[in-house]
């Protein structure tokens, strides 16, 4: 049989003569070498990397241990590893090459060739060299990547914008429409002509302050002829303390704030509401982006530091928390690291770092050492609470509150000792008669003598709580009097307790590795307390001392229980030009200066990303798709800039016009493209642009859930426009209710004018989505959101025509 080939006849036994050759070659390679060294230079990087981590000498999960040939032929708890001259047969490499489960190693498997290297290794004997097992943990850890390639800053993102040219083959004299126009003319395309004055009214409205305009503004407006009435309007409307409602709910997505904790307790943060008017006030008073930002990163580590400043830290610790102890889970700990490293990353920069936790990043050049070296920056950050008092009675407060909590800790700790014996054995009666025997033995074992799989199942059947009347049935009289008495010491304690004061939830740095006592006594074994992972942070450091911040380390795979070296604070690589600092001491030793300096890198003039990804949202909220309209992914799987120009136009002059957001309004709003029809059918351009990427008329869209309630309550004359303050919580039926109120808080009220106010104010429970905004469409409030989806379904008109709050201001406007 013959088949052709480049033009050339070849026999299939002249092919499958070159595949025996190409098939031999490790073989003959391995051969060529001794096995030894096959193994020294083949095999060994491999297991460094990737193997002896977790079956190695310090370490055998699953009994396995691959430091010596004796001991990988003896195998671990599934039988042995290695059967020497047979790879096929082998466990080893049958998990390697995936031909049974789970394959090794978790989470990255090896590349085919060097599997084919293992193959070859096991078939001809599985020889180990004299050298001992190392691995590339600790000191010694050096497979992560360091550099990018100079070629990857050639991507437009990782460029440095620069102020380019204005096109001047146009029409039009506004910057923003000679970079349209030059498109457009590219293709042919013609632009619509202007909206007519009460249309541009109203999308000014509720564009910038998410209400619409009342009868009088708005005949004020239709009458007056002057050339400068839009700039009137728009001025008017920036300088409204509504702006900073409709523009602060922006922010808030991209904050993923909500008023609780989430998950299954959903623990109320009954001062969260303090970061919300944060963000309102900033925007109304038009603080410069890059303070903005700095203020949220590292709002307590300024020269001045203010409540103001404290409260924006709140930035940080606006994700989801579980409410367990850090210090006993320090898997929650980096889960915490990594929502604020995908935060940053996303909200600020455009970019998916969190993807390089546990690898290089697959598509754009983040590497894992980026990950973990902005992990370092923030690592030793801690979530507290702080007073709303001058900074000499704070600290006074914390200090008294915290030698009383440091007492009540030592009398609680007394009253576990007692209780402790009949809870462990209530504890292990409930496991003999509900759990397999496998279980009970693993907690009979002594903790020391466990292995890697009894530990596991111990650890989840010890944190069981056991009732409280069950443990009080159990103890002898004697030990509930010495109980009683512990008691009331607690008691007499708590009456020397100084009132709280009105309290901040804030970021500082600290020692997580710290959780103070705070345990319920509702059910024993399940403390019921609101988490937090320090005592009252490095604002208690003597001012004699110095902070020093906990060690982060580099995961091994991403995995908390495979620590390598010791990570120092850097920034993106590819996105860092010349060297900026990593660190910037503060004075008073209180906080390491990292996230300072990561702040001030986020605004440097020379970061290529953070002016542009915050004019591109801008961009977006005002025409409805950004420039680059993934909005949160400037990567190479993100969208590609459809005016690169303009993009890079706009963000230099953001920044020389200090990070003003309202100029960058000003300069948006006043050009044509803003100002241009929405309804404007045009053939030629739908054949080349049908979804009008070119800006060739305005695209509509859609107000969002909170604005759509908004401008209800202000057609219908009921809205309370009062700015600020404590969340409201507008009715929910009972039926709601009583499916999802196990956990978690909603203070149901009436409706009515209490509940009447702006939308940006309604209380936000992670587990429970007011049903009127989750009808249309509010995003989840876990992580930090791209942009909103928007569907169509029969629920919304539903909502619209029975909903009891759409009827009652029905009957409002009725009246009016």
């Amino acid at each position: 049989m013959r088949i052709m080939l480049c033009g050339k006849r070849i026999t299939i036994r002249v092919m499958l003569s070159a595949m025996m050759a190409v098939t031999g070659f490790l073989s003959l390679n391995a051969q060529a070498q001794s096995d030894a060294e096959f193994f020294s230079h083949e095999i060994r990087p491999i297991m460094e990397r990737t193997c002896w981590n977790c079956h190695g000498e310090a370490i055998q999960s699953s009994g396995l241990d691959l430091n010596t040939r004796d001991a990988a032929l003896a195998g671990g708890n599934r039988g042995p590893a290695i059967i020497p001259g047979d790879a096929e047969a082998s466990r080893l490499f049958r998990q390697l090459a995936g031909m049974e489960g789970p394959q090794m190693p978790l989470g990255v498997p090896l590349a085919d060739e060097d599997i084919e290297k293992f193959r070859t290794w096991i078939n001809s004997g599985a020889i180990w060299d004299a050298a001992p097992a190392t691995t590339l943990a600790g000191n010694d850890f050096s497979a992560f990547v360091t550099d990018v390639p100079a070629s990857a800053r050639n991507y437009w993102a990782f460029q440095l914008p620069e102020k380019g040219k204005i096109p001047e083959a146009t029409s039009f004299d506004h910057p923003i429409d000679s970079f349209l126009e030059e498109k457009r003319q590219e293709q042919g395309i013609t632009a619509a002509p202007q909206a007519d004055k009460l249309t541009l009214l109203r999308r000014a409205y509720l564009d910038l302050i998410g209400l619409p305009p009342t009868i009088e503004e708005t005949e004020k407006f239709l009458n007056d002829g002057s050339p400068d009435a839009w700039e009137k309007v728009i001025d008017k409307l920036l300088a409204s303390p509504h702006y900073g409602e409709r523009w602060g709910r922006h922010w808030l997505d991209v904050a993923r704030y909500a008023d609780s904790d989430g998950y299954e307790q959903d623990v109320d943060r009954d001062n969260a509401w303090r970061y919300r008017d944060y963000i309102v006030d900033a925007f109304n008073s038009d603080k410069p982006y890059d303070q903005f930002i700095t203020e949220q990163i590292a709002g307590d580590e300024l020269d001045e530091t203010t409540h103001e400043s404290r409260i924006a830290t709140g930035f940080l610790r606006a994700g989801p928390r579980v409410n367990f102890r850090e210090k006993d889970n320090p898997e929650r700990r980096w889960d915490y690291l990594d929502d604020v490293v995908a935060t940053v990353g996303r909200g600020v920069l455009g970019m998916t770092i969190q993807c390089a936790r546990c690898h290089d990043h697959k598509f754009d050049p983040i590497l894992q050492k980026d990950y973990y070296s902005m992990t370092a920056s923030i690592f030793g950050y801690v979530e507290t609470d702080w007073p709303m008092l001058p900074d000499e009675q704070a600290l006074k407060y914390l200090a008294n509150t915290a030698e009383l909590d440091d007492r009540v800790s030592s009398i609680r700790e007394q009253i576990r000792e007692i209780e402790q014996p009949y809870l462990t054995e209530l504890k292990i009666e409930r496991i003999r008669n509900e759990f397999p025997a496998d279980i009970l033995e693993a907690v009979l074992i002594p903790e020391d003598e466990r292995t890697d799989g009894q530990k596991l199942l111990a650890a989840q059947v010890l944190t069981l709580g056991v009732p409280r009347d069950q443990v009080d049935a159990a103890m002898t009289e004697e030990a509930k009097v010495q109980r009683e008495a512990l008691r009331r010491l607690i008691e007499e304690i708590e009456a020397d307790r100084p009132e709280e004061p009105p309290m901040i939830e804030v970021v500082t740095d600290g020692d997580y590795r710290y959780t103070p006592d705070r345990a319920g006594d509702n059910v024993l074994g399940c403390p019921e307390c609101r988490i937090q992972m320090d005592v009252p942070g490095s604002f208690l450091h003597d001012d004699e001392g110095s902070y020093e911040v906990p060690p982060s380390p580099f995961l091994i795979r991403g995995d908390p229980f495979s620590e390598g070296p010791e990570m120092e604070p850097d920034f993106l690589t590819v996105a860092k030009y010349g060297n900026p600092p990593t660190e910037l001491p503060r004075s008073n030793g209180r906080t390491s200066g990292r996230r300072l300096a990561l702040a001030q890198w986020l605004t440097s003039e020379d970061n290529p990303l953070t002016a542009r990804v915050w004019v591109n949202r801008v961009w977006h909220h005002h025409f409805g798709r950004g420039i680059v309209s993934s909005l949160d992914n400037f990567g190479v799987v993100g969208e590609r800039p459809t005016h690169p120009e303009l993009l890079d136009w706009l963000a230099v002059d953001f920044m020389e016009n200090g990070w003003s957001t309202k100029e960058l309004h000003r300069a948006i709003m006043t050009s044509a493209a803003y100002k241009m029809e929405s309804a404007f059918d045009n053939e030629k351009n739908s054949l080349v642009d049908l979804e009008n990427h070119l800006i060739w008329k305005y695209r509509p869209q859609r107000l969002e859930a909170e604005a759509i309630r908004d401008v209800m309550m202000a057609t219908s004359g009921g809205i309370d426009l009062s700015v600020g303050g404590q969340p409201i919580f507008p009715y929910i039926p009972q039926e709601i209710l009583t499916q999802r109120y196990y956990f978690g808080r909603w203070d149901n009220q009436v409706d009515g004018p209490e509940v009447w106010r702006r939308s940006i104010y309604v209380y936000r429970r992670r587990t429970l989505t007011f049903p009127f905004f989750e009808t249309f469409d509010l995003p989840d409030q876990n992580q930090t959101i791209n942009a909103r989806n928007t569907s169509t379904v029969a629920p919304q008109a539903l909502t619209l025509m029975n909903n009891p709050f759409i009827l009652n201001q029905a009957e409002l406007f009725l009246i009016r």
